[in-house]
Parts: structure tokens; sequence; C-alpha cells
């Protein structure tokens, strides 16, 4: 998952093309199909936690990676990417251009997506 994710991060960034500015959203929208097949590696899927709070005391959540794969594969996805993103307004606007499917069915024919083959 980790590979996958910081190839996602870089081609939302724009870092492959020759005009990539810091400062500027020139990525492309990126989308991932057969998220469900992803695999995590060692002891990741009982030890790896994912944490996240209501805002409300004692509101504090947690959930194994193993668990969430099982849930919702394409969140932890998600999850590792926005982890590679910029934290500002920069990184949230490239987030919303990156779709994530559980399956191999998305409804992005009409755009012409061009497939990407990750070694």
């Amino acid at each position: 998952m980790g590979r996958l994710a910081s190839e996602i991060a870089k081609r939302l960034r724009g870092k492959d093309k020759p005009i990539y500015t810091p400062y500027v959203d020139t990525g492309d929208f990126v989308i991932v199909v057969n998220a469900g097949k992803v695999r995590l590696t060692g002891k990741k899927l009982t030890d790896k936690i994912y944490y996240r709070h209501s805002g409300y005391p004692g509101g504090l959540r947690e959930i194994a990676a193993g668990k969430m794969l099982e849930e919702k594969p394409t969140e932890a996805l998600r999850l590792a990417v926005k982890g590679m993103l910029p934290k500002n307004s920069l990184g949230r606007a490239m987030l919303k251009k990156l779709k994530i499917y559980a399956g191999n069915t998305h409804g992005h024919a009409a755009q012409c997506p061009k497939t990407l083959k990750l070694s």
C-alpha cells in the first residue's frame, strides 16, 4: 500500500511533469480501482491503528488496519495518500482529485482515463 500511495501522491502533486512548482496544483486526477486488493506486510494488520476523534470528550475512536481494510479499503488508501500530501489548502485540493474504488468498475469512462502500470 505504501509504494502505491507514494506513486499516487507524486501524480497528484504533479512531480512527474516538467512544469512542477511546489506552490501550484499542477497534478492530474487519479482513479484507483481494485483498492480492495491492497495488502499490508508483516504484523501491520494487527499492530497498525488508525485514530479519529469526534471532537467531544472521550470521543477518540480507533480501528486496526486489518479491520479497516475489510470494512473500508478505500479509506485506508486515502489516509495513506493524505499523509504524503501538503498539510494545507493546496493538499486538500489535491486530495479532492483522487477517486478510489474498491472494485474494478468506476464511473469515469467518459473522461477517457489512461492506464498506469506500476511495477
